[in-house]
């Protein structure tokens, strides 16, 4: 299986922050990849990424309204978006990485 990872995170980091995590991962599954999301919320960093997955991942989808630890993406294909955009339009994200839309992060 093709694998992915992601970082969702919101300013509240309740409900957003997993909503939008499960909702990449059912899609994700949907179009043949496995994708392991951190989740940056209230309690904290949760299920962290390590230099392991990121380095497997064929990309990388943040579902994000704020501010993320971005230097361990230096290199691998980035889609950024609103959790908002996630949860609402979970499907058309995913198929945005399948379509190679996804921009190296190189700053």
């Amino acid at each position: 299986m093709k694998k992915l990872v992601g970082v969702a995170a919101c300013p509240a980091g309740i409900a957003h922050t997993y909503i939008a995590a499960e909702t990449l991962i059912k899609f994700a599954k949907q179009h043949g990849y496995d994708l392991k999301m951190e989740t940056n919320g209230a309690g904290g960093t949760e299920n962290r990424l390590t230099e392991e997955d990121i380095e497997e991942a064929e990309a990388i989808v943040l579902a994000v309204d704020t501010m993320v630890e971005m230097e361990r993406f230096r290199g691998k294909p980035v889609l950024t978006v609103s959790s908002s955009d996630a949860i609402h339009r979970g499907e058309q994200v995913i198929q945005q990485i399948v379509d190679g839309k996804a921009e190296v992060y190189n700053p």
